[in-house]
């Protein structure tokens, strides 16, 4: 059955687990981007991103649980979620066709700040004002080394701006069904309606890797979804949205290094002073629930 175990208060193990998917996540948008810059249709890679992790999840549940994992006890939940997380997917892998990637990872670290701010109508959560500043705080950090102000305007900044928002509606509909349906049936959904939409447009006129390296990308990218997300599914079962939505931050910190090694792009003295503050944030506000949880 979809029935999960009763939502859990460990908000160090919330913290790193959440911190490993996120390190997950920033490999899925590199392998993205370099999928796009090779030449392959971005919905197509988005349909790979979803196949690949529902057989991840199918190999990985089902023959323990059986097929009984797919029924939910919030099948409209389940069937938002699905939406709001292949929405922001598509609105992203379709922004980096035509924006640098620190732009819209960038968008991204917006998160927390609108995840904190439905958390508190839709979930019921309490936000300290310092917790609240100290996220406000981190956010200054993304923009000290993105400095969006000094990037060319381009329309496909709404397409980040749909991903944004999307993905925040993701992160508080996981965390709403966290003790109503286990792990592995939000993951089922999740991937089996986005690889069921997806498929009539990604395989029609296919377009597929020319090169061995391109398509293991392409063939792992899927796994790194199924993956990640499992990860995040659990950590939000053991705290509260607004502790673990700081944690995205450390994200800037995977894509500096990322960036270096696959696309030869050298941190500045805005990304160090940034990512100080960032961590700055982040260090703090998992300090405070810490020291609640005592």
């Amino acid at each position: 059955m979809g029935a999960a175990s009763p939502r859990e208060d460990r908000p160090t193990a919330a913290v790193l687990i959440m911190a490993l998917a996120i390190f997950l996540f920033t490999l899925i948008d590199t392998s993205a981007k370099w999928l796009i810059i090779a030449g392959l249709p971005a919905l197509q890679v988005v349909f790979s991103r979803y196949v690949g992790a529902l057989l991840t999840v199918l190999i990985f549940f089902i023959p323990r649980r059986g097929m009984g994992e797919f029924r939910s006890n919030r099948p409209w939940i389940q069937v938002l979620r699905a939406l709001a997380l292949l929405g922001s997917t598509v609105f992203n892998f379709l922004a980096l066709r035509y924006l640098p990637i620190t732009l819209t990872i960038a968008m991204f670290f917006a998160v927390p700040i609108i995840v904190t701010l439905l958390s508190i109508p839709i979930l019921g959560e309490r936000v300290g004002l310092r917790r609240f500043l100290a996220v406000l705080t981190g956010f200054i950090g993304v923009l000290v080394i993105v400095q969006p102000w000094g990037a060319q305007f381009h329309w496909a900044v709404f397409l980040s701006i749909g991903a944004l928002l999307s993905a925040s509606t993701y992160f508080v509909l996981t965390r709403l069904l966290a003790g109503i349906d286990n792990n592995s049936t939000s993951q089922l959904w999740t991937n089996g309606l986005a690889t069921l939409a997806l498929a009539p447009i990604a395989l029609q006129n296919a377009v597929w890797p020319e090169n061995t390296l391109n398509m293991l990308v392409f063939l792992f990218i899927g796994f790194l979804g199924g993956v990640s997300h499992i990860l995040a599914t659990l950590a939000f079962r053991l705290a509260q949205a607004s502790v673990l939505a700081p944690v995205t931050y450390v994200q800037v910190i995977y894509a500096t290094a990322v960036g270096y090694l696959v696309f030869n792009t050298l941190p500045t003295i805005w990304t160090a002073i940034g990512t100080a503050i960032i961590i700055a944030s982040g260090v703090y506000i998992w300090q405070r629930e810490r020291g609640r949880s005592l």
